[in-house]
């Protein structure tokens, strides 16, 4: 359950820092493993109370589409003129909204699996700890070396938005009725991710050239 669920944060860590200079990229890292390891502990006390409100998720779910969009349609290496410094702010920013719409569902997961057994639970956000700081790590070279996981990370943070706003309590008779609606909004996520963003990168090419003339 820790690989699947840590697997989502360390792609976002990945996704929003794998532009940054090697020094900040360490800097990303440390703090978004850090924050998604602390929000897993923090909402470990009150998930299922945050999941009973109505709305809360379509709104989490939301904003993990705009990331998911931002980070795949902002050129790579682009740094726009602003200082190095200002790139690691708004990718640190990033990763936090991230990971606490993402920790939510973790939260709940481990939860399950943990059947009520409160030492398995505090093991298993133990476990998650390693796991997205060198999964974050792994992700980054990966992205150097195949470009094309990029454009895959981006569509699975776009399926956890679609899943995530389909998941909400609102929603939870309309889902009930129409199952097949789970994976649509996951594939309509991700489809509208990969789509946007690379619309987006693909006008930010175009301007590069007309801007440098």
């Amino acid at each position: 359950m820790n690989i699947i669920l840590s697997g989502d944060n360390a792609v976002v860590i990945a996704l929003a820092a794998r532009s940054l200079p090697p020094e900040q990229q360490r800097k990303a890292i440390m703090i978004g493993s850090g924050a998604a390891v602390f929000l897993r502990i923090a909402l470990t006390v009150v998930a299922a109370q945050l999941l009973a409100m109505p709305y809360l998720q379509i709104i989490g779910g939301v904003l993990l589409l705009w990331i998911g969009v931002q980070l795949l349609g902002d050129e790579e290496g682009e740094d726009d003129g602003e200082p190095k410094e200002s790139n690691l702010i708004t990718a640190v920013r990033t990763i936090l909204i991230a990971d606490l719409v993402m920790s939510l569902d973790n939260v709940i997961g481990v939860a399950a699996a943990a059947k009520g057994d409160s030492l398995l639970l505090i093991i298993g956000l133990a476990i998650s700890i390693p796991l997205v700081v060198f999964g974050s790590s792994m992700m980054i070279k990966m992205m150097e070396r195949f470009p094309v996981i990029v454009v895959l990370g981006a569509g699975l943070i776009g399926w956890v938005g679609g899943e995530t706003i389909i998941s909400d309590v609102a929603l939870k008779e309309v889902l009930a009725d129409n199952t097949w609606l789970h994976y649509a909004a996951a594939a309509a996520g991700a489809a509208f991710v990969v789509g946007i963003g690379k619309y987006l990168q693909t006008r930010h090419a175009a301007k590069a050239p007309a801007e440098s003339n």
